[in-house]
């Protein structure tokens, strides 16, 4: 497990464009390092946030972006081209305006799709595509992503795992059905703790004052299953990337005062 790094922006608008830049200079150099990058992304204010600051960002062209896959950390479970999918956001927000590879575009299975309305064949065939996406080097049934992006709920759920429901528990599968959310809609897919622990980094998105409480449980050592957030950590890399009203209950001795 990594141990948490935090840096806090002055408000949400700047809170996006430093972690668009960040995240452009994170593919660029694993591009470099390999040839392609692997980022996992998240819908939410804050995630669709961050991609409309990189589609606005003037480096946004350093990145190859017919060598980058993109996955999803979780969906709602709805038709496709419905409004409120994550993916449909994504395509508005940043999809849509960048020479992306379609084939290495992989949405999650919509409602409407091959699985028809059986939610938990949908999980099923999206592990499958993480696992065939694997590489001996991955060590593991995902790819090593490059950046896993997540969201921070109110109630510090993160993906589609909620505090004490059967997705947070699952310890074998990478991906499942999510039934009955709390948060609307109550049928979702979402990757599991041990998928997001495969990725390199894992950076947890929170903005808002809303988002005090939850950022102040999950970084105070909390347990995952009350807290899922807490149980979001990478490889080589946790960073929390909040605006000072999510940070407004974090102990100062958590976060040095420069980040502020």
């Amino acid at each position: 497990m990594t141990p948490p790094q935090l840096v806090v922006h002055r408000d949400k608008e700047l809170m996006a464009q430093a972690a668009a830049a960040r995240l452009i200079t994170r593919i660029v150099d694993a591009q470099a390092a390999r040839g392609h990058a692997s980022v996992v992304l998240t819908g939410g204010r804050n995630g669709n946030g961050l991609l409309a600051a990189l589609a606005a960002a003037p480096a946004r062209d350093a990145v190859d972006w017919a060598r980058l896959d993109l996955w999803w950390g979780d969906e709602r479970f709805l038709p496709e081209g419905d409004p409120e999918r994550n993916v449909t956001q994504a395509r508005e927000a940043l999809l849509d305006a960048v020479p992306l590879d379609p084939a290495r575009v992989h949405a999650m299975p919509a409602s409407d799709g091959p699985y028809g309305e059986d939610v938990d064949e949908a999980a099923a065939g999206y592990a499958a595509e993480l696992a065939a996406a694997a590489g001996p080097e991955d060590h593991g049934r995902v790819p090593a992503f490059d950046v896993l992006m997540l969201g921070v709920g109110p109630d510090t759920h993160v993906a589609s795992l909620f505090p004490e429901l059967p997705a947070v528990r699952e310890t074998e599968r990478t991906v499942v059905g999510v039934h009955g959310a709390p948060k609307p809609p109550p049928v979702r897919v979402s990757l599991t703790l041990p998928a997001i622990r495969a990725a390199r980094e894992v950076w947890l998105l929170a903005a808002g004052e809303d988002k005090a409480g939850a950022a102040a449980i999950a970084l105070s050592g909390a347990g995952e299953t009350q807290a899922p957030a807490a149980g979001a950590y990478g490889r080589s890399r946790t960073l929390w990337l909040l605006d000072a009203a999510a940070a407004s209950q974090l102990p100062r001795t958590l976060y040095p005062p420069a980040s502020a």
